[in-house]
């Protein structure tokens, strides 16, 4: 395995760190906003601000070939992503929300056999096990009154919509200019979640306090443009398996600011639940050791006179 080089780490512990800290300042948030229009204005902004930065490159976004993958793009890593997300956590503690969403990589493994013939290997497969299990540990609270069933039922629906995002944009990569990508799917599906919260919320019933501006001046600058920004760099650089081995810190991140500074609870079925499926997240990203290829002496090029 090759080591990580100190600019990479850096980079993943950022990632990591700001979706970590990212649910307890959104529980925050929520306090003093109705879900879908905060939910609306941070993905809106967010991406109108990576835009703005991407702007010298608007030929790459070839709108006329592209329009239809970017609109299903937003339609699944931000409108019902982010809003079935801000909606649940007003049911679920921020840590244990985050432990459920980031199930999303198990899902991925399993779709992305399903659809994209990606291999699915022993330790895979007992990867979804585990975290099934785990799933199980952590909403056998909300059986019993405890915790919101519907909280959970939330956040499982964001994590499966997360990992279709992630899958169908992987699949349509080859189409479209990826930062770009990112971009127009938080404008578009930004603007799909504040126009339906216009109709269906009140923009007088949001509180501009403290808590309010931090939760959306932090999701319109390093929550999303930063947060994606930084990811796909290390995807770019080839360190995507890198980042999706480190996800696994994040639940525990949050976990840890929502126990710490928001008096959440923290049970023994939930950390029991939250120990299985990192776990299982591990498993599921697990590569195994990869033996070096012998040199054969037919495979020796020489590029001597």
């Amino acid at each position: 395995m090759k080591k990580v080089v100190p600019k990479t780490a850096l980079s993943i512990a950022c990632l990591v760190l700001i979706w970590g800290l990212s649910w307890s300042i959104y529980k925050m948030a929520l306090t003093s906003t109705p879900p879908l229009l905060f939910a609306g204005m941070r993905s809106l902004l967010g991406g109108l601000l990576l835009a703005l930065i991407l702007l010298p490159s608007w030929r790459k976004i070839k709108w006329r070939q592209n329009w239809h993958r970017y609109i299903i793009s937003a339609l699944l890593n931000a409108a019902c992503f982010y809003g079935i997300q801000t909606v649940g956590l007003l049911y679920l503690p921020g840590g244990l929300f985050s432990v459920l969403v980031y199930f999303q990589p198990v899902l991925i493994g399993l779709f992305a056999w399903l659809w994209l013939g990606e291999k699915m290997s022993i330790v895979k497969v007992l990867g979804l096990i585990i975290g099934f299990v785990g799933i199980l540990s952590v909403s056998s609270d909300g059986l019993t009154g405890n915790i919101s069933f519907f909280g959970v039922f939330l956040a499982l629906l964001s994590a499966v919509s997360w990992a279709l995002g992630v899958i169908y944009v992987k699949k349509e990569s080859s189409h479209v200019d990826s930062m770009w990508m990112v971009a127009l799917q938080f404008v578009i599906g930004g603007g799909i979640l504040t126009s339906i919260g216009t109709v269906v919320e009140s923009w007088s019933s949001i509180i501009w306090n403290a808590d309010y501006l931090l939760g959306l001046g932090f999701g319109a600058t390093f929550g999303i443009p930063v947060a994606f920004v930084i990811y796909y760099k290390l995807i770019n650089a080839g360190d995507a398996s890198k980042v999706a081995s480190f996800t696994f810190l994040v639940p525990l991140i949050a976990v840890l600011t929502g126990t710490v500074f928001m008096n959440e609870p923290f049970t023994y079925t939930l950390l029991v639940g939250l120990i299985l499926i990192v776990v299982s997240i591990f498993f599921v990203n697990y590569q195994g050791k990869k033996t070096a290829k012998p040199i054969r002496d037919r495979d020796v090029v020489s590029y001597d006179a």
